[in-house]
């Protein structure tokens, strides 16, 4: 009997050992499954906001080549220190801002916008105009290779600012007959700004609407694109010299800005990243005479808009960086732009050349 009992006690003891043993393989299983539960909770949250993110960079810059070497290593010690001498025409050559620095001495960017960190480079002009700059000249896809191409370059003089492949469509064209309006203007047809935001969308560029205004505001035309600036890779640029008053016509007469009337754009964009929740964008404005923007005090970026003011006057290179001097430098607004007129400048810049301008131009566009 004593025997059966201790076989008895020794049966009870495994069973209850093994029961252990089950929960305790069962709470392991337990764990483990909650943790690959947690696991899968953390991919399918990268998953989801992943395209988020994606959409918030809208855009493939062009990757520096590999022997490109940092800009301070391609310029010599008073080229870092000093301004080229046709900049500074007869004034000091003292550099304000450093090279390869864009924001313009004085100035801040508050925003997470492009411009901070890469540098645009533009095909400017109007699909079925020959006249009007690039755009018109070349047929969709080998625009697009020639300005990756001339983009490239921008990248290999400074790899600090990839920069950006972007298309500067003019959506206003601003003419000297009135029109049916009355306002000496007539729009691209909607069917042309969408092949050039899907030409656009389809690289990895950028797309600029430039509005050309004649006697119209500049806030009205800039609301009339509000359904392509509603795309995350869409901005506005300003062509000021196209704004006349009653009386005027454009083409004839050199038209002007009013800051104040630049900044409800900006503040209209701002309002619109904002409710839209898009990413930060870029007001252009085109600067060639002292007359084209006045009052430029009154423009000021916004925490969700970077401003760049683009000399953008064709001719001999001295007297052009010169002006650049005068317009972008020494009257700063935030940002610095460049343009470059492939028929008519002489010589045509080359982007070392550009480069070396005090501040950096944060976009170069080509006419």
């Amino acid at each position: 009997m004593r025997n059966f009992y201790l076989l008895l006690l020794i049966a009870l003891v495994a069973i209850i050992s093994a029961c252990s043993d089950s929960t305790a393989t069962s709470s392991n299983k337990d764990d483990k499954k909650s943790e690959q539960q947690a696991l899968n909770e953390e991919d399918t949250r990268e998953a989801t906001t992943q395209p988020e993110e994606e959409s918030q960079q809208p855009f493939e810059p062009m990757k520096p080549s590999e022997n490109a070497k940092p800009l301070e290593e391609t310029m010599s010690k008073e080229e870092l220190a000093k301004m080229p001498v046709v900049e500074a025409h007869g004034a000091d050559r003292t550099r304000s801002t450093p090279v390869g620095q864009t924001l313009i001495e004085g100035t801040t960017d508050q925003t997470d916008g492009l411009l901070k960190n890469y540098r645009l480079v533009a095909y400017y002009g109007q699909p079925n105009s020959t006249k009007m700059g690039i755009l018109g000249e070349m047929e969709p896809d080998a625009l697009m290779s020639k300005l990756k191409k001339q983009t490239q370059a921008y990248s290999d003089a400074d790899p600090s600012h990839p920069a950006i492949p972007t298309i500067e469509l003019i959506t206003t064209i601003a003419q000297r007959d009135p029109g049916p309006n009355g306002l000496y203007y007539h729009m691209t047809s909607e069917s042309d700004i969408d092949e050039y935001a899907k030409l656009a969308k389809d690289n990895n560029a950028l797309l600029m609407l430039d509005v050309q205004l004649g006697r119209d505001t500049a806030l009205h035309q800039v609301k009339l694109l509000e359904k392509w600036l509603k795309l995350p890779y869409v901005h506005v640029a300003i062509d000021t010299e196209f704004h006349v008053d009653e009386g005027q016509t454009p083409g004839v007469d050199l038209g002007s800005v009013d800051g104040a009337e630049v900044q409800e754009v900006v503040e209209y964009v701002s309002n619109l990243v904002e409710e839209q929740n898009l990413p930060d964008k870029i007001v252009l404005v085109h600067q060639f005479t002292d007359h084209a923007v006045t009052n430029k005090q009154k423009i000021k970026p916004t925490d969700n808009v970077e401003v760049a003011l683009n000399f953008d006057g064709y001719g001999d290179y001295a007297t052009k960086m010169s002006l650049y001097r005068k317009f972008v430098r020494n009257d700063p607004v935030q940002y610095g732009g460049f343009k470059i007129f492939y028929n008519k400048d002489k010589p045509v810049l080359s982007p070392e050349e550009v480069l070396k301008l005090d501040p950096n131009p944060a976009i170069i566009n080509y006419q």
